[in-house]
């Protein structure tokens, strides 16, 4: 398993990149870095670890060679849980393996414990995972996974702009927002809206 191949996995401020070990066929295994480290903090372990699995080692965005957010955009965990959304859905993978090196293991277990139904085995190397008050685990599972499906489901189907004439841009602003006049919405369109050759 010494042999590696990088992966890149493209996102709609960049990349995030990832090496991997062994055959596509294998058990999916993802392994994700601590704090401030990268992919490579698993060239050491790897290849002690069963053969028969493909493990896929990401970096975080900002770490190691993934593209880095947008200045001003700050790195909250559940980001880092959705970078690793986005690498399942672009490796295709239903269901895998988790395991998590600390920061990397707190990412690891909010990710379990959002998508149970994706995850096999959860290994924690240095890391507690992650741990919610009893009362607080209902609404938080279904506010933060709601906010990261939608927000995926959103970037899929980013499509380019629509043109309208501005007539009917602005019966489309008006029928969203029913509290709007047709004269506030004019004035809200003259700033909202670009003019283009299509409309």
């Amino acid at each position: 398993l010494g042999m590696f191949s990088e992966l890149k996995f493209p996102v709609p401020w960049g990349h995030v990149a990832a090496k991997a070990w062994g055959h596509s066929e294998g058990h999916p295994v993802l392994c994700l870095h601590g704090w401030l480290d990268n992919a490579n903090t698993f060239d050491k372990l790897i290849p002690l670890l069963p053969r028969g699995c493909y493990y896929v080692a990401m970096d975080f965005s900002g770490h190691g060679l993934s593209s880095h957010r947008p200045a001003g955009c700050p790195y909250h965990f559940l980001d880092y849980v959705t970078d690793v959304r986005r690498v399942a859905a672009a490796l295709q993978w239903r269901r895998f393996t988790l395991m998590g090196h600390s920061m990397g293991g707190a990412v690891a277990g909010m990710f379990c414990f959002l998508y149970p139904e994706m995850v096999d085995k959860l290994i924690l190397l240095e890391s507690l995972g992650f741990l919610l008050a009893p009362e607080d685990t209902e609404a938080w599972l279904k506010s933060k996974r709601r906010v990261i499906d939608r927000l995926l489901s959103l970037e899929a189907k980013q499509q380019t702009p629509k043109a309208r004439s501005p007539e009917a841009a602005l019966q489309r602003l008006l029928e969203a927002n029913s509290h709007l006049t047709a004269e506030g919405g004019a004035i809200l369109l003259q700033r909202g809206a670009t003019e283009t050759p299509a409309g």
